[in-house]
């Protein structure tokens, strides 16, 4: 099977060629240029050589949903990676990630006050730049979703605007699972940026919208999303390790 790795490592750079061309086609319906839409490559579960072929055609941004695994990955990996950590993260855990990837750029899960006191602290104590944050809300009111409620959304940003060693960047969120409610998922994070935009004196251009994922991410650029989540159309099916009987 000594084959297969490397078919994957291959499989995975040509999914990426082909994500960035729709990419640009979703752009362009949305009469935008392709810079601006940024794609993360969600290579969660998968191994570090695989992330490498990735980066070798060229890709620089990565995201990760698990604290341990960006922690054990990050240092096997190139410095000039832009990690994005998507996942929900424990206040306890934010110091441990903070403090393990110096590439670490974007946390775009802050959902309370007290994940962004955490952050805002782990980034003063070890005196590097500031972290850049999306606030993630929970568009579609389901309960298993992490997420501010849409009606807290602009007192939380303004929150994470007050931290001194947090940079406020836009909003996140995550469509519903069988993608029929994502459009009106899409919509209402649109309607949140225009109520934090307005609240906090920023053009809405100068406030991202992370949505949009394997499934669905050209309709989420066409309905104005900057920052597209995609894992399993790039790096193929998760690898979740069995579990020991």
């Amino acid at each position: 099977m000594a084959t297969s790795a490397a078919a994957m490592d291959g499989a995975a750079a040509a999914s990426l060629r082909s994500v960035v061309q729709r990419v640009h086609q979703a752009a362009e319906r949305s009469a935008r240029t392709p810079q601006q839409v940024r794609i993360v490559a969600v290579s969660k579960t998968k191994p570090v050589s695989v992330i490498r072929e990735v980066y070798d055609s060229g890709h620089r941004c990565f995201g990760e949903n698990y604290v341990q695994e960006l922690v054990e990955k990050a240092p096997q990996l190139p410095e000039d990676i832009e990690w994005h950590f998507i996942g929900n993260l424990q206040s306890n855990k934010a110091k441990l990630l903070v403090n393990s990837v110096p590439n670490l750029e974007y946390v775009e899960t802050v959902d309370d006050e007290k994940i962004a006191n955490c952050l805002d602290n782990a980034v003063a104590n070890l005196g590097r730049k500031p972290l850049k944050v999306f606030v993630q809300v929970n568009t579609s009111g389901e309960t298993s979703k992490f997420g501010v409620d849409p009606a807290e959304c602009v007192d939380l940003v303004k929150y994470v605007k007050d931290r001194q060693c947090l940079e406020f960047c836009g909003l996140m969120t995550i469509g519903m699972p069988d993608y029929t409610s994502t459009p009106e998922n899409f919509k209402t994070l649109w309607n949140c940026r225009s109520e934090v935009c307005k609240a906090i004196g920023i053009p809405e251009d100068q406030c991202e919208l992370s949505m949009g994922m394997s499934a669905d991410f050209e309709q989420a650029i066409e309905m104005g999303s900057t920052n597209v989540r995609i894992g399993s159309t790039i790096f193929g099916a998760r690898e979740y390790p069995k579990k020991q009987k």
